[in-house]
């Protein structure tokens, strides 16, 4: 039974007199009553018998136990008024200047009485300089309240640093085209550092593009980030670094070749699905990369990078890790259901630009597996020549041109031998790049030779890979 059922069932064993019973009047010969209602000096001669039922005289004395009061409503007299609202205002206090200012801080907390603060309020309207405190203290009591999205502004860490920066600069300061490869991985690290185990096991689809057709692979939060880590590490073996992965690529010997090549021996070889405790790891590597190409005072930004079956230059393969890095770390956001945004627009141009030097090559490669289109008008010419070209032009904070030689990697691209134009938005070009939109689909203005417009959007699906 509740408490409140408890006392209703209470009430309705109790009659209207019976409060009246419980707290009547004490024995007019001040005794007190003990246990079972006698009085303490004896009364009834000891026996325990009440003189009325002993047939005893009845005792010249009013009731022990009163009548019930009778309503004011049902006597005669005439109900009182009732009080006016304007006679219950608090009355102002009449508090000297000192006092009244003391009381601001409380007035603007509201902690005052009421009394108080009528003569608070009265007293500003005539303090200006009190007035003006009040108000002070009124905007500040606002700061004071929570805002009500707790999650952090994506740029707030860019900004912090880039103040501080400017009052103190970094003794090894990261090169340039480092800084992306450090800003990419920091933020994933910070979307990391609160997953449960749910959010580490939470499924992710792993997707690209290979021979006009696209390939997927379904893996774990934590999946991703050994991935990550497998090939982040040709750059540390291309830097002198150790190889997170070298007892697993010793024993899987030429098939940990390439990034999909150490990935698959990475999960292959792996005594336990990757758990959260592949974080540390992938964590220390990638802080190892930036120390050490920091060191180096960016000089080793021309040290060539193996990927298996072509090389890149350290400045394009860490533009390349900040590029994927980026990219996974959307999967794993779109696993757990939580916004990311993309990468700062200085950053997401280098990204840009890092595909489009690399389209010419990908159209070659096409050309020799037979999966580009034969080209109209093909002009093949010398080294350094001009030759045919797309104009990429990318929209967005983070856009620009880029003229796109379609018949040889070596040539270069010209305006006058344009035979096309694409545009497409910043972020949209990047998502086809990494296999996640399909040629087909993306949202692209097109002008010109629409087999050469085929051809490049194929190329830059084409350049994603595991």
């Amino acid at each position: 039974m509740s408490g409140a059922e408890g006392f209703g069932a209470a009430d309705e064993h109790e009659g209207p007199g019976d409060e009246e019973q419980r707290a009547g009047p004490p024995y007019e010969d001040g005794g007190d009553r003990g246990e079972n209602g006698h009085t303490g000096k004896g009364a009834g001669g000891g026996s325990g018998q009440d003189p009325r039922q002993a047939g005893g005289p009845e005792p010249d004395r009013p009731a022990r136990i009163p009548t019930p009061r009778a309503s004011v409503e049902d006597g005669g007299r005439a109900l009182p008024d009732l009080a006016d609202p304007g006679d219950l205002a608090p009355v102002p206090l009449d508090l000297p200047h000192d006092v009244l200012k003391s009381l601001l801080g409380a007035w603007a907390l509201a902690a005052c009485s009421a009394a108080e603060t009528a003569a608070v309020e009265d007293h500003l309207g005539s303090c200006g300089s009190c007035a003006d405190e009040a108000r002070r203290l009124r905007e500040a009591v606002g700061l004071l309240h929570q805002p009500e999205s707790l999650d952090l502004d994506p740029g707030l860490r860019a900004r912090v640093l880039a103040s501080c920066l400017e009052r103190r600069p970094p003794r090894i300061p990261v090169p340039e085209w480092a800084a992306p490869y450090d800003a990419e991985t920091a933020r994933l690290d910070a979307l990391l550092q609160d997953f449960g185990d749910a959010e580490w096991h939470a499924p992710v689809r792993l997707r690209w593009f290979e021979a006009d057709a696209a390939q997927s692979r379904r893996t774990t939060v934590a999946g991703v980030i050994a991935h990550l880590l497998s090939v982040d590490g040709l750059i540390a073996l291309g830097l002198g670094l150790e190889d997170p992965l070298a007892e697993v690529a010793g024993a899987a010997g030429q098939q940990a070749v390439g990034p999909e090549g150490r990935t698959e021996a990475f999960w292959r070889n792996s005594h336990f699905p990757p758990t959260r405790s592949v974080r540390g790891p992938w964590r220390e590597q990638s802080h190892g990369l930036v120390r050490t190409v920091a060191f180096t005072g960016g000089h080793a930004g021309g040290l060539a990078v193996s990927y298996g079956d072509f090389e890149l230059p350290l400045h394009d393969a860490m533009l390349d890790r900040a590029f994927e890095c980026w990219v996974h770390a959307e999967d794993i956001a779109e696993a757990v259901d939580y916004p990311y945004q993309p990468p700062a627009p200085r950053h997401l141009n280098r990204m840009i630009d890092l595909a489009a030097r690399m389209l010419p090559t990908a159209l070659a490669r096409r050309r020799q597996t037979g999966l580009a289109s034969p080209a109209r008008g093909r002009h093949l010419g010398l080294a350094g020549e001009p030759g045919r070209s797309l104009r990429l032009e990318i929209e967005g904070a983070a856009g620009g041109e880029w003229l796109i030689p379609l018949d040889s990697p070596a040539a270069v691209g010209s305006a006058d031998l344009e035979v096309a134009h694409v545009a497409l938005d910043g972020v949209e070009f990047c998502r086809l790049a990494a296999g996640r939109i399909p040629p087909a689909e993306a949202a692209v203005g097109q002008v010109g030779d629409r087999e050469a417009i085929r051809d490049v959007l194929f190329a830059t699906a084409g350049l994603s890979r595991l």
